[in-house]
């Protein structure tokens, strides 16, 4: 065997010639096996005869076709090529061979390229794959700080992880809600230009969030001036009580704050109450397949909305069953006994000031006394329920005044936590907070401009 013969036989590639006149002329060792013609005969037939008949051959038929017949140039593919059940891809290469200067025939030149195209294909999984992770993770993050601005980061995560996550219904569990709300907001919205009363209401919210969530509070939605929060939910935890009493103080705690940055900016001094209950409520996703909410219902939520009626500016109160579950030594200031609508029997709520170890978090609420004025002043007020005004008037005597309180006396009857609106400069708003026979201690929830210039001419 000369050397070429050698080096033919020994070659991983598989070598065919083929004549013009379409007669396989040789093909070496690779050639027949890549090909899978081990079991007939090759040298001397047709190409056409041995595979013509089966279709899974066809592409490298027609390129062996097209390089005969196009006797200019060589050619150059990589071709799907079916044998014994198994599709391969190979590389086809022509060129010419020549008898005495004249080209007779082609060189075929053909290699198993399919473990690199599964490679490559594989490769290009991964590549798709990545993409689609990194197309994923963009629209993940876009969901969330879409969503994040609207619901908490522990809601966000339960409709982007859970298949069911936007599904309506909801478990029973036992939480504890927070409700908070600026005393004498809709009186302070009148006066302040839209851009500043937006400017302190973005600022305020973004404060008390960035708070109720460190203690893993979940709000569930703004009500204007109004912050509706629930502890141990959607991610259940058994301190539900203790860091939402927590988060409570922190919050009344960061009122200087907020305060000291609203004076700087000649914004009115905010003053913010708080109620906390603790009881089995319904949360889940709520309303209908347009439009959903991530939301809370039961009579222990509405408990806890007349929890926070009761509170004037600076106060934190907290019902029974949260002073209960708490999982920490709480200081409490003072007990105020309450008969909530809907609710049988009176209720003994808690004015708590701070939490103890691990939380360790207290405030001061600040408390002026009034002080008698030399000549009483003449007034009318009205006696309200809700927003609304329930009568046409009583008189009354301011009698004592103070920087966020007075003492009003009246022949008529009033109620520890009744609400009034006195006309004094414009709407006064106060809070009933003690009685002594026929005189009254009121708290001011709202104060009407000119107040304070007319106080001070007293």
């Amino acid at each position: 065997m000369s050397t070429y013969d050698s080096i033919v036989a020994n070659m991983s590639e598989g070598l065919m010639t083929i004549g013009f006149d379409g007669f396989i002329k040789s093909a070496n060792p690779a050639a027949i096996k890549i090909l899978g013609l081990e079991d007939v005969p090759v040298i001397g037939e047709r190409f056409a005869a041995l595979f013509f008949d089966d279709h899974e051959k066809d592409d490298f038929v027609q390129t062996i076709l097209e390089a005969i017949y196009d006797k200019d140039r060589p050619h150059r593919n990589i071709v799907p090529y079916g044998v014994n059940g198994r599709q391969l891809h190979l590389r086809v290469m022509t060129s010419f061979y020549l008898q005495a200067d004249e080209r007779k025939g082609i060189i075929a030149v053909f290699s198993d390229l399919s473990e690199l195209m599964e490679l490559r294909d594989a490769v290009k999984s991964m590549e798709k794959i990545q993409a689609l992770n990194q197309t994923l993770e963009l629209r993940n993050k876009l969901l969330s700080e879409t969503f994040g601005r609207y619901l908490s980061d522990d809601i966000v995560r339960q409709l982007l992880d859970s298949p069911d996550g936007l599904s309506l219904g909801g478990t029973k569990k036992e939480l504890t809600i927070m409700m908070s709300d600026l005393r004498g907001f809709t009186a302070i919205s009148e006066r302040m230009k839209p851009a500043a009363l937006i400017s302190m209401l973005n600022h305020y919210l973004g404060a008390m969030t960035e708070i109720i969530q460190s203690y893993r509070g979940t709000i569930i939605e703004f009500i204007g001036d109004g912050i509706m929060a629930v502890f141990g939910a959607p991610t259940y935890f058994d301190t539900h009580a203790g860091e939402a009493i927590a988060a409570a103080v922190a919050m009344e705690k960061a009122m200087a704050e907020i305060n000291d940055w609203n004076q700087k900016r000649g914004y009115p001094h905010l003053e913010m109450g708080i109620g906390l209950n603790t009881g089995e409520v319904i949360v889940g996703n709520i309303g209908s397949e347009k439009r959903t909410k991530y939301g809370i219902v039961g009579s222990q939520v509405n408990l806890c909305g007349r929890i926070e009626s009761y509170t004037i500016g600076g106060q934190l109160l907290i019902a029974e069953s949260t002073k209960n579950a708490a999982d920490a030594a709480l200081e409490i200031a003072g007990t105020v006994t309450a008969r909530p609508k809907g609710v049988e029997g009176e209720q003994t709520l808690y004015h708590v000031v701070g939490i103890g170890a691990p939380y360790n978090v207290s405030y001061e609420q600040i408390s002026y006394e009034p002080v008698p004025i030399k000549k009483p002043v003449d007034v009318i007020f009205h006696m309200l329920k809700g927003k609304h005004e329930e009568d046409n008037g009583h008189a009354g005597k301011i009698i004592a005044i103070g920087e966020n309180c007075a003492v009003i006396n009246t022949p008529k009857e009033l109620q520890v936590y009744d609400n009034l609106e006195i006309e004094l400069c414009g709407r006064l708003i106060c809070k009933v907070m003690k009685k002594d026979d026929r005189d009254y201690l009121l708290r001011f929830t709202s104060i009407p401009p000119g107040f304070d210039e007319w106080k001070a001419n007293l």
